[in-house]
């Protein structure tokens, strides 16, 4: 094989199974940062071996197999050999039995389970719990995440430095939490696959409108989510907003990468796979009570099913809104409650419901405010009033795209 295809050969697998790595060896450990310095040990040893001797069948299992030795070589020279430990350096070292992959499959799901409670720890920050899990799960270089946050290398490593230590200092256990705490501690990992999914979709700064990387890296740990945790409906709505969501990626940046608004957008663009996928996790997600990830799911169906923007129901949507804002009352939500109202019923509704949003601190600095105000004045034709509006929303905003759109708009206004 030559040097190159297997050097690419091996950064593909681990993208893939990186997490899975990083778990198996962390259900020997029980140290997420020591996991995963084993894990990079089993890649490099992937680098030396596999050019010479070839991929083998089962890459995945290779990577978690030598990765869990090396967990095992360092539990020995702690000098911890209890009987248990030699019967599982022994059962690591038989390489040519047949049943060991199986075996490996075994446990795998559960230690991705009890990898991902851990490193989505609420003790953490909401970046920070990024960081560390598109470093574990994702097995995401710093640089590659640094790129995706528009950060420097060195304060994405402090990050997860920080973010592993502060799991053994506290002593975070390496377990699925019990039914006491698990509702919390779910909230905190769908709350980190929903940023970042959300920092690829719209960026908060920098040149590009969308961060593609973010999308698909959010997507496929939704994806695995739902394997892992069948029974919770707020698991398939996060995946259902996520997958309908992203179906529009295409529609939503023009050839010259500026942004293409919602009913600006061509449809016929819309990914029809993403659409099916999101609908059927939905299905799934549909509870007596749903949570606030199946409801705005619920939303981003509306639009999914409306073949034109006339055709999109904004009287379901205002209600969705206003059942969302019942349910987890936010200043945000009330805002696209707002823009809903004002397709349903004529700006002047909006306008009003928007108005009363103006003296909230916590959209004191958030452009989409202004966005939409001044969108709502534009439709009523008070033109100065809404480019005044359009430009303290283009001052706010840290995305250089959004900011010559918002720009243009208030051109527009004369």
């Amino acid at each position: 094989m030559q040097q190159t295809d297997a050097r690419r050969t091996v950064e593909t697998v681990w993208r893939m199974e990186a997490g899975r790595v990083v778990a198996g060896i962390a259900g020997i450990v029980r140290d997420v940062g020591q996991a995963e310095e084993l894990a990079q040990d089993a890649l490099v040893a992937a680098l030396e071996q596999w050019p010479r001797d070839g991929v083998p069948a089962n890459p995945g299992a290779w990577l978690v197999t030598v990765g869990k030795r090396r967990a095992v070589d360092v539990l020995r020279r702690r000098q911890t050999q209890q009987r248990t430990l030699a019967e599982l350096g022994r059962d690591l070292d038989e390489q040519h039995n047949p049943d060991f992959d199986a075996a490996v499959e075994e446990h795998i799901e559960d230690d991705l389970l009890r990898l991902i409670f851990t490193a989505c720890h609420p003790i953490l920050s909401p970046i920070a719990r990024a960081a560390l899990t598109l470093r574990l799960l994702g097995g995401l270089t710093t640089g590659e995440i640094a790129r995706a946050f528009l950060t420097s290398e060195t304060t994405v490593g402090q990050r997860i430095t920080r973010a592993k230590q502060t799991l053994a200092t506290a002593g975070i256990p390496y377990e699925v939490p019990g039914p006491a705490e698990r509702a919390e501690r779910l909230d905190s990992v769908l709350e980190v696959v929903y940023l970042i999914f959300n920092e690829g979709y719209s960026a908060t700064a920098g040149d590009d409108w969308m961060r593609p990387t973010l999308c698909q890296e959010a997507l496929r740990l939704a994806r695995l989510l739902q394997g892992l945790m069948p029974g919770e409906a707020e698991v398939h709505g996060l995946a259902a907003l996520l997958e309908i969501q992203a179906s529009r990626t295409r529609a939503r940046t023009g050839p010259d990468g500026a942004p293409v608004l919602l009913n600006d957008q061509d449809r016929s663009r819309w990914d029809q796979l993403l659409i099916r996928r999101g609908l059927a996790a939905l299905d799934r997600a549909r509870t007596e009570h749903p949570g606030p990830y199946a409801l705005q799911a619920e939303i981003a169906a509306c639009h999914a099913r409306a073949r034109t923007p006339a055709e999109t129901d904004w009287a379901r949507i205002a209600d969705l809104y206003a059942d969302l804002a019942r349910l987890v009352p936010s200043p945000v939500v009330e805002l696209n409650r707002a823009v809903a109202v004002a397709q349903a019923h004529g700006p002047a509704a909006g306008l009003e419901l928007a108005r009363e949003l103006a003296s909230e601190p916590a959209l004191e600095h958030y452009h989409l405010l202004p966005s939409v105000l001044g969108d709502l004045l534009f439709k009523l034709g008070r033109l100065p009033e809404a480019r005044a509006e359009f430009e303290r929303a283009a001052s706010l905003t840290g995305n250089a795209r959004e900011r010559a759109l918002l720009l243009a708009r208030a051109s527009e206004c004369g």
